[in-house]
């Protein structure tokens, strides 16, 4: 796989990837393939990471959309399917969720949608929760963001009550699961905070 196949803005991305952020990335590949990885390397995983990765999945996407490419789509598709994979299982990124779910609702894969929706609510901050029914456009986003901080426990969603940007949203999740989930906590934090 010769990355400068794959179109200017890949290859541009790609080299502004850090070595450690390559070496991940080409590591994660060649274990999906099934080729032996040399088991004394070991990755560290950072924000800096999302980040490089997000964009080169930003840039593989468009690219495999273009009509002019000259790599393999198969290529194309299997580099971005390694970055969707190492974002899932690495990232607590809320810009990155939102970006990992509406490319899986953009291809109608509905069950990446829920193996997304799983681990939100298992690796993610509630004020990360909170940033992603924030900053998502997409309504089915939000409602994944909203039904997981609703199923949080009540102390775990208390603190966004005392952030003014987080502060609606919690207190939406609070009366979804006061009501929805009949939960007596959450009722009573809701009467505590607002009468």
């Amino acid at each position: 796989m010769m990355i400068k196949d794959f179109g200017a803005r890949v290859e541009s991305v790609w080299e502004g990837l850090r070595p450690t952020t390559r070496k991940m990335l080409v590591g994660a590949l060649e274990a999906k393939r099934g080729t032996p990885v040399t088991p004394s390397q070991k990755f560290s995983y950072d924000t800096q990471s999302d980040w490089e990765l997000s964009r080169l999945l930003t840039a593989l996407d468009e690219q495999a959309k273009d009509t002019e490419t000259t790599g393999s789509r198969d290529d194309i598709s299997q580099l971005a399917e390694t970055c969707v994979t190492v974002l899932q299982t690495q990232s607590e990124s809320a810009e990155v969720f939102i970006q990992l779910v509406e490319r899986a609702l953009e291809r109608r894969d509905y069950r990446q949608v829920d193996k997304l929706a799983d681990i939100l609510g298992d690796r993610y901050s509630v004020g990360e929760m909170c940033e992603i029914v924030r900053q998502a456009t997409n309504p089915a986003v939000r409602a994944i963001g909203m039904e997981t901080i609703a199923l949080m426990p009540v102390d775990e969603i208390l603190p966004s009550l005392d952030d003014p940007i987080y502060e609606d949203i919690a207190r939406f999740a609070l009366e979804q699961k006061a009501v929805e989930y009949e939960s007596e906590d959450a009722r009573k934090v809701l009467e505590e905070y607002f009468e």
